[in-house]
């Protein structure tokens, strides 16, 4: 998942230009000071044009300008939790950043006669770095040494992305994205007053890491700010910051582990079903999505999912002494505890 507001910051200030080079220690992108040949695309020239007459600009507004499977499973935890919220007849299912919508139609094909509303949202993030002046926003400017590159600066004056910084953060470096923040109030205002869930799933971690700004290209590790336009861009997603941007408002589970969500949601059940009607090349390519899908080194640990939930969907599972004998138990949440087959 990715979302923000095309906030960046405009022109940063009058001192724009007396930007302090920055070198961000991230290990999966470089500053741009790597001896690599930088391939002068068409999207680089409208960034150089855009800098100079505009001033550096934010990460964000980098890749808003450079970017613009257990289906099956996902399908039944909607259908889970659709089941709980009464079976209401009307029901939306949105993916936020769909791409080419592959998997929202393969879970409309695991319930049909639902229908669906597909919003495409863009997420990008900023950079911003503790100095001893305070927090910094890094941003991108034109290299003074090489004309046709691009290079990270810390901004000479406060950004209003800071105001995303926590007082107590332990962090040297934070990827802050507003726009996720806006679209879990939304997402936990809409839950809290229609019900419904929500479920998140994406590359992430629970407030602990601090540099994942990086570019893929042709399925390798790619330089951020080498030949923009060429490779996809992207970044962890902090759960802990949408925690916090639920307000309340809503429970939320969660993030755990893909390898553990699809294990509770049966995965293992699945494919031994699968397996037994397959023949021996299906079985084949069954475990090999199986093993994509679970080993730990491949998506497994990286993926998580996060859930937002009405509070009365959990209200009842701590069962309190004084609870009626003739209310009936609140199911588990499936994926987030294991599922009872019966």
């Amino acid at each position: 998942m990715s979302v923000l507001a095309r906030g960046g910051v405009g022109p940063l200030c009058a001192a724009a230009r007396a930007v302090i080079p920055c070198l961000w220690r991230g290990k999966y992108f470089s500053s741009g000071r790597e001896p690599a040949e930088n391939q002068v695309t068409p999207m680089l020239r409208h960034l150089i044009y855009k800098i100079k007459a505009t001033g550096p600009i934010t990460v964000a507004e980098y890749m808003k300008e450079v970017l613009t499977n257990p289906a099956k499973l996902l399908g039944i935890w909607f259908i889970s939790e659709w089941m709980a919220a009464g079976k209401n007849a009307a029901f939306q299912l949105v993916e936020l950043g769909p791409g080419r919508g592959t998997l929202a139609g393969d879970i409309l094909r695991v319930f049909s006669q639902l229908g669906s509303v597909l919003k495409n949202c863009d997420i990008s993030i900023h950079l911003v770095e503790k100095t001893p002046q305070g927090w910094r926003e890094v941003v991108i400017d034109i290299d003074p040494q090489v004309s046709d590159k691009l290079r990270f600066v810390l901004a000479p004056c406060v950004t209003p992305a800071e105001v995303f910084i926590q007082r107590d953060e332990m962090r040297d470096h934070v990827e802050v994205c507003p726009e996720a923040g806006v679209i879990v109030q939304e997402l936990s205002q809409r839950i809290a007053i229609a019900g419904g869930a929500a479920l998140i799933a994406d590359y992430g971690h629970d407030g602990t890491k601090t540099d994942t700004f990086r570019g893929f290209c042709g399925h390798k590790l790619h330089d951020v700010l080498t030949a923009p336009g060429t490779a996809d861009l992207t970044a962890d997603v902090d759960f802990s910051y949408l925690r916090r941007m639920a307000e309340g408002q809503v429970a939320s589970l969660g993030p755990i582990k893909q390898q553990t969500f699809l294990k509770n949601m049966g995965i293992d059940v699945r494919l031994k079903v699968l397996l037994a009607k397959s023949d021996e090349p299906a079985r084949q390519q069954l475990l090999q999505g199986y093993d994509m899908l679970m080993n730990p080194k491949k998506m497994g640990e990286r993926f998580n999912f996060f859930a937002l939930l009405p509070h009365q969907r959990l209200h009842s599972r701590s069962h309190p002494m004084n609870a009626s004998p003739s209310k009936p138990a609140v199911s588990p949440v499936a994926g987030f505890g294991e599922l009872a087959w019966q």
